[in-house]
């Protein structure tokens, strides 16, 4: 590893998205690995989770392959880890999606779906899709927002979403229908259910301050 770079392990579970997180992480000069396998991307200074489908299917995967527990440890290690709309969800207790199917368990809290009466009173449909802002609530989102202005937009494609337990996790919090948390940032961990990858200059900025902050742990 140079000082101009980090090596970021991207985790290959099947659930799609891979390649364009990939991508997009190298345009910051991140060097990048592209893995299902523990021994590679326990040598990785950044975890990146990303993911699109369904939660059940993606906890059955990981539990498989004894990547749930991986992901877990490294965690409570400390270690640097972005999570992105699946791997944002997944590190909560449970969810609707999968009718109350566990998660990890990172974060106490459930999944919960959009109510059709509530879209209702925009005029929106499920699923949340196309781009939103992202409003900061909590000083722990500042680093990874260096940059970014408040009412910069990102982009979105969801129907569920998190509702975490402890509030002073939550980074950001977004409008569709009713209010509900976007991000969570907690240390070395940021997780958010708007893509980056998809987010243009913005998103790419907000890499940009994932993986510097991760430099800096190093």
């Amino acid at each position: 590893m140079t000082s101009q770079s980090i090596t970021t392990g991207v985790l290959d579970y099947g659930m799609g998205n891979l390649h364009s997180v990939a991508k997009a992480l190298a345009l910051q000069n991140a060097q990048v690995i592209l893995s299902d396998q523990k021994k590679k991307l326990n040598q990785t200074d950044l975890l990146v989770v990303p993911g699109v489908g369904a939660f059940g299917a993606a906890m059955k995967t990981l539990a498989k392959k004894g990547l749930d527990d991986f992901i877990i440890r490294w965690i409570e290690e400390g270690k640097p880890y972005l999570g992105i709309c699946l791997g944002f969800q997944l590190l909560f207790e449970r969810s609707e999606e999968s009718g109350g199917g566990k998660g990890l368990s990172v974060f106490k809290g459930p999944v919960v779906r959009f109510r059709e009466k509530e879209i209702k009173k925009i005029s929106g449909q499920i699923p949340h899709m196309g781009w939103n802002t992202a409003s900061r609530v909590s000083q722990s989102a500042k680093p990874y927002f260096r940059g970014i202005g408040e009412n910069e937009y990102f982009y979105f494609v969801h129907s569920y979403f998190p509702e975490p337990e402890d509030k002073t996790f939550v980074g950001t919090r977004t409008y569709y229908g009713r209010e509900f948390c976007s991000s969570i940032a907690n240390g070395n961990l940021f997780a958010s259910q708007f893509h980056p990858e998809k987010s243009g200059l913005v998103g790419l900025r907000l890499l940009k301050n994932i993986i510097a902050k991760s430099k800096k742990r190093n």
